[in-house]
């Protein structure tokens, strides 16, 4: 087993105060690092354990989950490499820290390579709240999403994701058996308030119902 110092990816790891709630995975944005999502959740899922992984790609000096080719271009090959290289994370620190299958929270950039786990290692994840996403593969595979929640914030006047993109993500993994709630906000890419209560009362359900994080 490889200790905390040995895995794969640059991290930091809170352990939960509070039995029972799901420990979540932080998932940055572009230009983010390991740090910068934990006090976001600390608000959204208090007493939970955080696993919060630093991206290994690096855009103009920035980290990133995965490489693109321009705004809102995604390098598919590199996506799929990504996210089963984060996959495979998630894998190693459930075993170095004795954790269940953690709750992904990404923002943007992670909240893309969070959609993608799902779609690629839709075991790795018992559910994602996807805080302005896009659909990350053109032609994802079939994956077995029976029964995980899925949360997805968009923004109305977003000017990074296109309108009808979070509506196809939310349709694929629809399709593919998750139960997906798509809130629409009057705001654009950066988080608000609400977005912050809206994913705090859906990680709280998570907690009160152990069902839903299959």
């Amino acid at each position: 087993m490889k200790t905390a110092n040995e895995l794969s990816f640059i991290h930091r790891f809170q352990p939960g105060s509070e039995p029972g709630r799901p420990p979540i995975l932080l998932l940055h944005g572009t230009g983010g690092n390991e740090d910068d999502l934990l006090p976001l959740g600390g608000m959204i899922a208090p007493g939970a354990a955080l696993l919060s992984p630093c991206g290994k790609v690096l855009e103009g000096g920035m980290p990133r989950f995965f490489r693109r080719l321009s705004e809102g271009v995604f390098d598919e090959d590199d996506v799929r490499r990504r996210a089963h290289e984060l996959a495979d994370f998630v894998a190693e620190a459930r075993e170095a820290y004795d954790l269940p299958a953690p709750v992904a929270l990404g923002f943007s950039n992670g909240a893309n390579i969070a959609a993608a786990v799902l779609q690629l290692r839709p075991e790795a994840l018992a559910g994602a709240a996807l805080l302005r996403a896009m659909t990350p593969l053109r032609d994802p595979p079939s994956a077995d999403l029976a029964g995980k929640p899925v949360l997805i914030v968009s923004g109305a006047m977003d000017p990074i994701v296109p309108a009808d993109d979070p509506n196809r993500l939310a349709h694929l993994l629809e399709a593919a058996g998750a139960i997906v709630t798509h809130r629409v906000l009057p705001t654009g890419h950066g988080l608000s308030q609400t977005d912050v209560d809206l994913a705090r009362a859906w990680i709280g359900q998570l907690a009160s119902d152990p069902a839903a994080e299959r």
